[in-house]
């Protein structure tokens, strides 16, 4: 019985894109994202039986406002100086569909680590004008983020949160064919 020989893929940073989504106020959504992160992933060539690792500079958060990104970075949230890296290491994966996954792992954020399930979305695979092999994906995800030590909270006047305890992930990620 011959056993599949795992492609080496890496994250095409140009191409890819790693968000956040928090309720402020109750009612208005704030986006975030993080330009700095890299990712390797070793799989079959249907995806099956992927084995991911994806990580996050804290330091690059930026919400398109400095004030709010400074206190993201500050102890009150992220403590970048002390836990400078967001990490995510697959532990399994489960097939919904031949383009839907299911991607459990360990999220580490600001020292604590949880596992968490992401929703994977296979857009498919194609090859570039250069020559180089390219798969797309969409990756889904919900944390709470007091589970991870962020618990910064104020209540507003009528009594609502400013910011949210759920926070939403969202990735379009591209990888690009290694070797």
């Amino acid at each position: 019985m011959e056993t599949a020989v795992a492609t080496q893929w890496a994250i095409d940073t140009a191409h890819s894109e790693v968000q956040f989504k928090v309720k402020h106020l109750v009612v208005a959504t704030v986006t975030g994202q993080f330009n700095e992160f890299s990712g390797e992933v070793e799989a079959s060539e249907d995806f099956s039986d992927v084995r991911a690792r994806f990580e996050a500079q804290i330091a690059s958060i930026s919400t398109n406002n400095e004030m709010r990104d400074n206190h993201l970075k500050s102890a009150d949230f992220f403590a970048a100086d002390e836990f400078p890296t967001l990490t995510f290491v697959s532990t399994g994966v489960t097939r919904r569909s031949d383009d839907e996954f299911t991607l459990h792992g360990d999220l580490t954020l600001r020292g604590v680590t949880k596992p968490v399930d992401l929703k994977v979305t296979y857009n498919g695979t194609i090859q570039d004008a250069y020559g180089n092999t390219k798969a797309s994906f969409e990756v889904e995800g919900k944390i709470n983020r007091k589970e991870f030590g962020l618990m910064w909270s104020v209540a507003t006047e009528a009594g609502g949160a400013v910011v949210s305890d759920d926070v939403r992930l969202i990735a379009n990620i591209q990888l690009q064919k290694q070797g």
